[in-house]
Parts: C-alpha cells; structure tokens; sequence
C-alpha cells in the first residue's frame, strides 16, 4: 500500500516551510512568531495564490500553455469596476448594493479578458506565451486609458472594505476567500470529469484528442478560469488597497510563476497539485516576511526570485538524480590527459 507521505514534493514543500519558519523565529527572538505577523501575512498571501492558480491551471493544459496576463487582467477588472460600480450604485448610501455590483462587474471582466485568451489560443491557433504577453500588453493598456496612468480611488464601502481587510474569527477574509477558491480548484481538478480531461489533454493532448475530448473546449474552458481568478485577486486587492492602479503588483507575475514551479507543476503540462501550490505560496510568503524582518532591499529579492525560480525549473526538468548521474557520466567520458608532442606513453610495470 501507498504511503501518504510518499509525495516528495509535497515532503519537500513542508519542510521548507519548517526550515524558514525556524529561521524566521531564531532570527526575530521569537517575534516572528506574534500572531498579528501571520494575520498580516494571511491578509497578503491570497493575491498571489490566486493568481499562480491561474498560471498552474494554464500550465497543466499542456502545450507550452502559460498564462502571463493574469495580473494585468486582475488590475484591468478592478479598474473596470471602480469606474462602473458608482453609477449603479452610491458606495455611501448602499454599501452592500456597491460592493455587490463592484464584484459581479470585476469577475465579468475577468471572465471575459479570459475567454478572449481562450479564443485566440485554441480557435487561432496563437501560441500560449505570445499570446497571454499580447493581452497582457491589451489589458494593461486599457486599464492605462480609463486611469489616466495614476491610481484611482475605489468608493467607501464598509462591505467592500471588509473583504480586504476584516477577520472572521481571527482569520483574514482574504485567506479564507483563497482557501475555498483553492478547494474548489483542487476538487474540480481531481474529482470531475474537467479535471481528468485536463490532465489528459495536459499529458498526451493527441490520445485525449482519440478520446472524444474537444481540446478547444477545454482550453477555453480553462483560460476562462484563470480570468475568473485573476478577477477575484483583483476584488481583494482593491478591497484591501481602497485603490485601482492599471501597473499594481509589477513583480507579481515572476512570483505567481515562481510559486507554481516550486508547486511541481509540470511546464509540459498534465500535472499539478493544489495542495503543494498552498504550501509553495505559503513558503513564498514566509521567505518574504523574512526578508522584511532583515531589511533586505527589494532589488535583492527580485533577484533571489529569478534564481529560486531557474533552480526549480531546472529541478523539475532533471532532478537531482540525473543531476549526479549527468556529472558521474561527465568524468567517466573525461578525454585522458594528453601528452605533449614528441612525448611516449611510460609502462608503469616497466
């Protein structure tokens, strides 16, 4: 029988989690431990998990499918919403009719700026990572010409404000909102017939198509998804900010990739776990903090990002295993040390 604990990844995952929380904790006396840290780090950590949802889902897909747009979409539905909402609905004198509008109109435009995605990658043809770095390029754009290029203020909402910034019983909304979304993915993923036929058409996208699956289908389907989370990131993200701003979040995409590599989502496709995407998103969010309790400049992070971010790749690509047998094999076929010329080979026995 199967170990539970027979997930090297998952393995992995929490014990670097582990490792840093120690860390963290040696380093701050004990002070990183205080419960209003975690709190804080609740109420960061859903925007980013939200968003390498999208990006582990496109990746899954197979096909070299990523999806690069998903915080200018995020960004763009916020902004679409702040414009709207108001003349539906007065945030002072309404509160909950405000937020309610605010989030129906941003999770529209998120599952709209997705479906396009969908569209132009599976009935167009265009490739995955040109076409989402295109939409991303389209959306941001837009969000720049109903903004003017600064940030603009969402309305005073009680309602709306709670989503980003209240607690039910001590725990941030924004991390409960994460939790269920992530839930719902990991069930939907593991448990119904999308999730199967995703994993199929992720791992050999030409027996799913002998299988019956409609691959168009089920890429739209699933970029569709990814705008529909990046809306909800971009509903908390305004709720918590009280603000919309077309470039928020600049260093947000290299870490939602970061978070879904270091997760063992596969960039071939056709595998993909919930459960380690939480504790990579977790680990992503602990490191941060730390980083913040060390006073390590931004500049520093991004790069420990990009390197972190090359190491899984290259990890999940090869593995430590065939990293040794690569490098065994490397000095067994070393050529033999050449003599110079004119030079003859000595017989030891002689």
């Amino acid at each position: 029988m199967k170990l539970r604990f027979s997930d090297r990844e998952l393995n992995f995952l929490v014990g670097i989690n582990a490792l840093i929380l120690v860390v963290a904790t040696v380093l701050s006396k004990g002070d990183f431990l205080d419960v209003y840290n975690f709190q804080s780090m609740g109420g960061q950590l859903p925007e980013l998990g939200l968003l390498a949802m999208g990006v582990a889902l496109s990746m899954i897909s197979g096909n070299g499918g990523i999806d690069l747009s998903g915080v200018a979409l995020a960004n763009l539905a916020g902004v679409v919403a702040a414009t709207l909402a108001p003349q539906l609905a007065a945030p002072d004198a309404s509160p909950w009719l405000y937020t309610g509008w605010f989030a129906a109109i941003a999770l529209a435009v998120g599952l709209a700026g997705g479906l396009l995605n969908g569209v132009l990658i599976a009935k167009a043809g265009l490739t995955p990572i040109l076409c989402t770095l295109g939409t991303q390029l389209l959306y941001t754009g837009l969000a720049v010409v109903l903004t003017g290029g600064s940030s603009l203020r969402v309305g005073d909402a009680e309602a709306l404000s709670a989503i980003g910034n209240e607690m039910v019983l001590g725990v941030p909304i924004p991390f409960v909102i994460f939790l269920v979304m992530l839930l719902a993915v990991g069930w939907l993923l593991r448990q119904s017939p999308f999730g199967i036929r995703l994993f199929l058409l992720g791992t050999n996208a030409k027996a799913a198509r002998y299988a019956g699956i409609s691959q168009a289908r089920m890429l739209i389907a699933t970029y569709a998804l990814c705008g529909f989370l990046a809306a909800v990131a971009g509903v908390i993200i305004a709720a918590r900010t009280a603000s919309v701003k077309s470039d928020y979040g600049n260093s947000y995409l290299l870490i939602a990739i970061l978070i879904t590599v270091m997760a063992g989502v596969r960039p071939q496709g056709g595998y993909g776990r919930m459960v380690c995407l939480f504790f990579s998103a977790v680990a992503l969010q602990l490191l941060s903090s730390t980083f913040n309790l060390l006073g390590i400049s931004n500049f520093f992070r991004d790069c420990a990002w990009g390197l972190l971010l090359l190491f899984f790749l290259a990890y999940g690509r090869f593995g430590l295993q065939d990293l040794r047998i690569f490098l065994s094999t490397s000095r067994s076929s070393a050529p033999p040390h050449q003599l110079p010329p004119g030079a003859t080979q000595r017989n030891p026995e002689g």
